[in-house]
């Protein structure tokens, strides 16, 4: 650390304290709304969690579907009545089912996760007080009640939740216009978590780029915030965008306009294009965080800095970049140009670059490294070898003949699960063993928590392995039941989500429990990391103050850092 004298901040203003439900109902400590993003995404887990549980036992038990085909063979049954059980009740449960799972997945746990540690962490790795707008940031939070309410309500309302899928695509999210209110809600929840998105997103710019501590220069700001400044960016170009499309179903639905509606003259796959030129990068919204958070927790029980600093933050803002060019590779079946065919498999080719440059940039950290292999760093390793294999997935779906072959397979479900549950999951796990002493003075069980790091790992690796297999040998995802000669694939399948959620349990349990334990990380450093990491985070209480810093740390010198930092 450098010698330099501590820089004076400013003094600290009275503290006027609320206490109970007024300080949640009132607070705008950057912390408190960081831990209140976490609770939200926990809960929220559980739920969405509980939904892919649901999912996974409707698909373990095909016995029902057999038996009733086998009654229409026999003439006991009629193919009407068979088909009225499962398209009209079953089938339209299961999926509203799918569509809430993903739907409750994306936009109130992933996101709202990593908002959480962004929240908490970032203001003070940079050295301020607080963020920039700390009474927008509250807002920013309070606009996800109504849209997860909005969501799950949905369920209860007359014809029941959104069945369209997460994609909603026309013309199937169009049917129900004005029967059933559910698929009208889900567009509202997306408007609603959209605009706590965008100004999450313009907080977090402000703050990054203004609020520096003296000192801290764009050549050294923690790779946690070059990723969130950089996500950010992502947020604010793109959700809008989403927010057009969502408007035009919207109006379609209920106001007779024809946009995508293609008995009125629109064209659903205009609905396609703006949907997707915001859910590609969406995907870098829910990871790229996360690879910022890897990238501390590997180099701090590595016992090294992160090797090639502007390599990675390089990587990073390159995925930003080419994320908003690739979109169509997830339309290859809609009758596209061979030319555009040919430019978004290739495009989606090259994003695979600056993520090879984050992998080996991880690898090479770990070479040589004294390795501590704590709970944090299982989870991180789990990570990213279980993102490495869905990258491979996403290689061969960029490729235009494989893609037309397994387009809409359980090939496509098993390559995003390992993305975005083996990797974007993992590291949410990974980040709350890491900061969870921070955060609230108490370590979590590393018994237990290697434990739930075995769990998920093989769980997540066993379940979507296996639904890699079963896509590529033909089995298509959104259908309420697999066809026979896959069942004991689907009971490897069902096993693997077993292990995982039991993994998942095992965490929520040792959180709780953790709340009722005296505090037993309480030094600034717990994980004795402050001399690697030289983030200001270890080198205050745990957890901090109010105010974060009475004076904030000086800042290392460029010169004194190491070689790759």
């Amino acid at each position: 650390m450098s010698t330099e004298t501590p820089i004076e901040a400013a003094p600290m203003p009275p503290i006027k304290r609320h206490t109970g439900i007024m300080d949640i109902l009132t607070t705008v400590d950057h912390k408190k709304i960081g831990m209140m993003y976490f609770w939200t995404a926990l809960i929220m887990g559980l739920i969405g969690g509980g939904m892919a549980g649901a999912i996974r036992f409707q698909l373990a038990t095909p016995g029902a579907v057999i038996e009733n085909l086998q009654a229409v063979v026999a003439g006991t049954k009629t193919s009407e009545q068979v088909w009225a059980l499962f398209s009209t009740a079953e089938g339209e449960k299961f999926n509203m089912m799918t569509t809430m799972h993903a739907s409750i997945m994306i936009f109130a746990v992933i996101i709202p996760a990593f908002a959480a540690f962004a929240n908490y962490v970032v203001p003070i790795m940079i050295g301020a007080r607080d963020m920039a707008f700390p009474k927008l940031n509250a807002f920013a939070f309070w606009l996800l009640i109504p849209a997860i309410i909005l969501m799950s309500g949905s369920f209860f309302v007359e014809g029941g939740a959104a069945s369209s899928g997460w994609t909603a695509y026309p013309p199937l999210s169009l049917q129900g216009a004005g029967v059933n209110p559910g698929q009208d809600m889900w567009i509202l929840a997306v408007h609603f978590g959209g605009m706590s998105s965008i100004l999450g997103a313009i907080n977090f710019i402000v703050t990054i780029a203004n609020m520096r501590c003296k000192g801290m220069t764009w050549g050294k700001l923690p790779l946690l915030a070059w990723a969130v400044f950089i996500t950010s960016i992502i947020q604010l170009m793109g959700t809008p965008v989403l927010g057009a499309a969502v408007t035009m179903l919207l109006f379609d639905r209920n106001f007779g306009t024809g946009f995508l509606d293609a008995s009125r003259g629109g064209d659903p796959s205009l609905y396609q294009h703006i949907f997707w030129f915001y859910s590609h990068p969406a995907v870098y919204i829910m990871i790229l965080p996360g690879f910022g958070a890897l990238s501390h927790i590997l180099a701090s029980f590595s016992s090294k800095r992160i090797f090639g600093y502007f390599a990675m933050v390089a990587a990073i803002a390159a995925i930003a970049v080419l994320g908003f060019m690739v979109w169509a590779h997830h339309m290859f079946t809609i009758g596209m140009p061979t030319w555009m065919n040919a430019y978004f498999m290739v495009a989606s080719y090259g994003i695979g670059v600056p993520t090879g440059i984050k992998i080996f940039s991880w690898l090479a950290t770990l070479w040589g490294g004294k390795i501590r292999f704590t709970t944090p760093m299982l989870f991180a390793i789990g990570a990213v070898s279980l993102f490495v294999l869905g990258g491979f997935g996403g290689l061969i779906l960029a490729t235009v003949p494989s893609d037309v072959q397994l387009h809409d397979t359980y090939f496509v479900v098993g390559h995003f699960h390992y993305t975005l549950v083996g990797g974007s999951v993992m590291i949410i796990f990974a980040s709350t063993y890491f900061w969870w002493p921070k955060m609230t003075g108490r370590f979590l069980n590393e018994t237990a928590g290697k434990i739930c790091a075995a769990f998920m790992y093989f769980g997540i690796l066993l379940a979507f392995g296996t639904m890699h297999y079963t896509g590529a040998l033909g089995m298509a995802r959104r259908v309420g039941f697999y066809r026979e000669e896959f069942t004991h694939l689907n009971h490897i399948t069902t096993l693997g989500y077993t292990l995982s959620a039991i993994g998942a349990v095992i965490l929520f349990v040792s959180i709780v429990v953790s709340l009722f334990k005296k505090k037993n990380a309480t030094s600034n450093d717990p994980w004795e990391i402050n001399d690697i990491q030289q983030s200001f985070e270890w080198a205050i209480p745990s957890p901090p103050p109010p105010y974060n810093f009475e004076t904030v740390p000086p800042i290392p010198v460029v010169d004194q850092m190491p070689k790759g930092h």
